[in-house]
């Protein structure tokens, strides 16, 4: 009986201790409010995001925060379209550089083939 009075008591004193540290029964005052948590590399304000940068972003963890998982998976997502567009982007920019490139020499047409030309005639232009 008298180890487990002995045990409450001391339990009561470090709780006490803890609640006046941190509420600020000390000369040095309340504890000072943490700064929030910032992004460390956020996304370049320059130049276009590519997939490495959304592979490289990480969002800071709060008391109250987010579900790692769903924001990984989101961003996992985020970064695989971004490559598909670019993809798709390329391969247009591509073909409209051929088709200006022939464009530009001529049609090509070898002799007796039929041609329908999807131009105005002279007659019909204002």
């Amino acid at each position: 009986m008298v180890m487990f009075l002995f045990l409450v008591v001391a339990l009561a004193v470090v709780v006490g201790a803890v609640t006046l540290a941190v509420v600020g029964g000390g000369d040095n005052g309340p504890l000072p409010e943490a700064a929030p948590e910032r992004l460390r590399d956020p996304l370049p304000p320059d130049r276009p995001v590519d997939r490495a940068d959304v592979e490289a972003l990480r969002f800071p963890l709060a008391a109250r925060g987010y579900r790692m998982a769903d924001v990984d998976d989101a961003l996992g997502r985020l970064g695989a379209e971004l490559a598909e567009r670019d993809a798709r982007i390329a391969d247009l920019e591509s073909a409209l550089a051929g088709a200006r490139s022939a464009a530009a020499h001529g049609p090509v047409h070898a002799p007796g083939e039929n041609h329908v030309s999807m131009d105005k005639r002279p007659e019909d232009r204002p």
